[in-house]
């Protein structure tokens, strides 16, 4: 998608700041310097085992404008965080070249409790940040690849590990908007004479957002977190709520836009919506040494989903219309440690860490035929049993556990060559029951994944990557069992695997030598042994064949002063099914052609942050999404992608109050945060037409429109 032409200037004006300093660079006089901290990035050179690997601070949290708290993960270079349905649901993340739908291959941790949900009722790996607070963040470290030891399921395109803040000056945040969205915020840290810290937080949300009817979404999250000491000696104790509801919009065919039916921001059955609960507590230890240092931490999370959604409306039943509703009811119990010993063996140093993850998941998942939220009774006759045998009625008791042993070694054999070998085994199982069909079933699989990157440098405050390793995600055990087909597809690559592993490769670069600028490149390919399709007639994703993604990133930071930073980043990825004449030449007769549907060919965003330039403060975010073919095999037909600008400014009173606006769209930008291309009926006549083919239409969801926040933040 080509931007606005009112948004050129703007992005000039970021692209040539971020090159000032390599034209007016004097490199005869220019000093070695490593920049510690900027306003965004940690600097890694002589840390990092990869080039796309980096740690966030706090800092670009507070400063970068945000709609949506599950936008903090943009804070990833090349990263797009957006929504098809509303703001009940879980987030959609595109990277590299990825749609993964809504947590497919996205692993995402908070106080290292994992976000995603293996065999969800309605996306694999689904990821739903809604239950967690924006303002107690205290930064993040994320990786890309399938290159680190200690990141499993889910995280083989890229993981977020969001740190918690463990100290919080009192404050009360109160903010609303011009889209029907009001919020308050009530937060504070007591300190114990011991030096035990007691922080506790509340914030209570509204939004109604661009759509008609209103969304009126409401939540309310609460957080209480003990701690003393700091990560490497000490310990925490967290305990998180969370309940939220609301109506959903979900992704529309255009021809009821075109044709009046609803408009722009309406929806076909206004009855859509979500009603979500979460409770967690989770806790860490850690203790160390001169040489060595142990840390570890354990959860349990419960948590509750109800989801009702129309995707294809008359086309499988044109008298009660094809609303489905959505059930999980979900505990899971986990923890994880690890040892790390420092060691030097004939002036050679090295740096190993053994660890041990657990996490085991039961759970209830069923999906129902509704009209009106309302189930119909061939799915339960009012006493609880389900008619048996009727592909919209679907009950599964399910449990899932995932053992993992990992090893990583770091050797810097000397001060310009470190090594980085790892090796991670999972052994998975899982069991599956049909409530329905009584269906019964269970399987295991083993998995071993070898790791490893070497770093060379620095020179001249530049240091160069290799990286190559293997990882996997896990597939919705319903489907891998057969008890739930539509929740796989044999097709022509073979069964389902429980576990689909893929194989990565990337070559990269980091450089400091131009004063105050930190640059970072990439060159990667991924290849997956199958890859995740959505199908809309399930809600559901479902297993195909295999992938290969190939592309490059750059990303930079520019900080000509200590109260601003500029930033930058792209990247663009070709997506293609992985040819194998062996096992896919039907498959390739099947689709006509080699696209993967919903792959973007370009992620990135281009921003500034300012902070203490005298009372002021704020940040600036250009959002690009890239156009993507909506269909397997051809190009067309395909999407265009989109281009939004996000603004914030504020201003601080004193140094205990402050006031800031938020201007989201900011050139009121007409077009879709998702898009999608299958059949629907919408009316009676396409029914007697069309019957159960349908019509193939664009299913769009649009970018809320033009709107304003104001946020008063007052200390105590």
């Amino acid at each position: 998608m080509k931007p606005d032409r009112a948004r050129l200037p703007l992005i000039a004006l970021l692209l040539a700041s971020a090159a000032m300093p390599a034209w007016a660079a004097d490199t005869k006089s220019a000093k070695l310097q490593t920049i510690t901290v900027t306003a965004s990035r940690v600097n890694l050179i002589g840390r990092a085992s990869t080039a796309s690997q980096g740690v966030v601070t706090k800092k670009e949290f507070a400063l970068r404008p945000v709609y949506r708290v599950g936008q903090l993960l943009e804070s990833v270079p090349g990263l797009v965080v957006t929504v098809h349905s509303g703001e009940g649901k879980a987030n959609q993340y595109l990277i590299r070249g990825f749609n993964l739908d809504h947590g497919t291959d996205i692993a995402n941790f908070v106080d290292d409790m994992p976000v995603n949900r293996p065999t969800n009722t309605h996306g694999q790996g689904y990821a739903d940040m809604n239950f967690f607070i924006g303002q107690l963040a205290g930064g993040m470290d994320y990786t890309k690849g399938p290159y680190f030891a200690a990141v499993g399921d889910f995280g083989a395109v890229a993981s977020t590990h969001i740190r918690l803040l463990d100290d919080l000056p009192g404050q009360i945040q109160t903010s609303v908007g011009t889209l029907g969205d009001e919020e308050v915020f009530v937060g504070d840290t007591y300190h114990f004479k011991s030096g035990v810290k007691l922080l506790g937080a509340i914030d209570l949300a509204h939004v109604d957002g661009g759509s008609k009817p209103p969304q009126n979404y409401r939540r309310i999250n609460a957080t209480l977190r003990l701690s003393k000491g700091s990560e490497d000696d000490g310990y925490s104790l967290t305990a998180m709520y969370y309940k939220g509801q609301g109506r959903n919009s979900t992704d529309q065919p255009l021809r009821a836009i075109n044709q009046g039916l609803i408009g722009p921001y309406g929806t076909l059955d206004p009855t859509d919506g979500t009603h979500s609960d979460r409770w967690s507590v989770s806790g860490h230890y850690g203790a160390s040494g001169s040489n060595w240092k142990l840390l570890s931490s354990a959860y349990v999370i419960h948590s509750t989903m109800v989801l009702w959604n129309d995707f294809t409306h008359l086309l499988n039943d044109p008298i009660n219309g094809d609303q489905e509703q959505q059930d999980e009811t979900r505990t899971t119990v986990g923890g994880a440690t690890a040892y790390s010993y420092d060691a030097s063996f004939a002036g050679i140093e090295s740096d190993t860490t053994v660890g041990l993850q657990e996490r085991f998941d039961t759970e209830y998942i069923d999906r129902r035929h509704t009209k009106d939220r309302v189930v119909l009774n061939y799915c339960n006759d009012g006493f609880g049993n389900y008619s048996v045998g009727n592909y919209a009625c679907t009950a599964d008791r399910v449990k899932l556990n995932d053992v993992a042993p990992y090893l990583e070694n770091t050797t810097h054999w000397q001060p310009w060559l470190r090594t980085i070998i790892g090796a991670r085994y999972d052994y998975y199982t899982a069991s599956d029951h049909g409530v329905l069909t009584n269906f019964s079933g269970q399987t295991s699989e083993l998995l071993f994944q070898p790791k490893g990157s070497i770093a060379i440098g620095p020179f001249h405050n530049t240091e160069v990557y290799y990286s190559a390793g293997k990882g996997f995600h896990s597939d919705d055990v319903r489907g891998v069992l057969g008890g739930v087909p539509l929740q796989g597809t044999q097709l022509a690559a073979g069964r389902v695997p429980l576990m689909a592993n893929t194989f990565g490769q990337e070559i990269g670069l980091r450089n400091n030598s131009i004063p105050s600028v930190q640059i970072q490149m990439a060159l990667f390919r991924q290849d997956f042994s199958s890859e995740l399709m959505y199908n809309a007639d399930a809600g559901q994703d479902q297993a195909t064949a295999p992938s290969r993604r190939t592309g490059v990133e750059l990303s930079s930071q520019y900080r000509p002063y200590p109260w601003i930073e500029f930033n930058g980043d792209i990247a663009v990825a070709q997506a293609h099914y992985h040819e194998n004449a062996n096992t896919l030449v039907n498959f390739y007769k099947i689709i006509g052609g080699t696209y993967i549907a919903n792959a973007p060919e370009y992620t990135g965003s281009f921003g500034m942050l300012l902070d203490n330039y005298g009372p002021w403060f704020g940040g600036l975010a250009e959002r690009l999404l890239g156009p993507q073919p909506l269909t397997d095999g051809p190009a067309t037909p395909s999407a265009k992608g989109y281009a939004e600008t996000n603004l914030d400014i504020g201003y601080k009173f004193t140094p205990k109050l402050k006031l800031q606006l938020s201007i989201y769209n900011l050139f009121n930008t007409h077009a879709y945060s998702a898009e999608y291309y299958y059949a629907t009926d919408i009316t009676p006549a396409e029914v007697a037409k069309y019957g159960t083919a349908g019509v193939s239409d664009y299913q769009v969801h649009p970018i809320e429109p033009l709107s304003a926040r104001i946020t008063l933040t007052a200390l105590f």
